[in-house]
């Protein structure tokens, strides 16, 4: 046994906490479902272009959003094909997974870019949903902490960089 298996880092020990507290039936299923919704950006996306669909107004707004989103998520992606950590062995998933690596999660990268964005037009709920959504990947056991706080930090920084993109040169805040 060698030294980290012995005495996790910070990274090891809240996942195992977390997780642990997933294995209620209705945290369990919530987190699954977030996860499944999750996947590729998917509920993001449908929500921008749910939002781009009701809000004919900022239409541009929303579809730009929506595409800062898919940017986001996409650079994720290659960031986790450059770092290629692997993802956590030391608990039992409570869902599949679309590749092994872990660096960043791509859940939280789309996550965060949507609330960023979608924040910015009015979307009052997708912060919180965008929050649990972050939750859920350390609670079905397929992401570290850090791999969930990198993916955010990588989805805040692409949706903020393209913001004044995003609303036609105005920056609002």
């Amino acid at each position: 046994m060698d030294h980290h298996d012995e005495r996790p880092d910070l990274d090891h020990r809240i996942l195992t906490a977390l997780h642990a507290r997933g294995t209620g039936p209705g945290v369990a299923a919530a987190a699954r479902a977030l996860s499944l919704a999750g996947e590729h950006g998917a509920l993001w996306l449908a929500a921008g272009l749910a939002g781009a669909a009701a809000d004919r107004e900022r239409r541009r707004a929303w579809l730009r959003g929506t595409a800062l989103t898919a940017g986001a998520h996409l650079a994720s992606m290659g960031v986790k094909r450059l770092v290629r950590r692997p993802r956590p062995g030391h608990v039992e998933p409570l869902v599949r997974t679309a590749g092994r690596h872990s660096f960043p999660s791509s859940h939280a990268t789309s996550a965060v870019a949507a609330a960023v964005a979608f924040g910015a037009l009015g979307a009052r709920v997708v912060p919180a949903l965008a929050a649990a959504m972050c939750v859920s990947r350390v609670v079905v056991g397929v992401h570290y902490p850090s791999d969930v706080a990198a993916g955010a930090a990588l989805g805040a920084v692409t949706a903020r960089l393209g913001a004044r993109w995003m609303t036609g040169g105005r920056d609002h805040g």
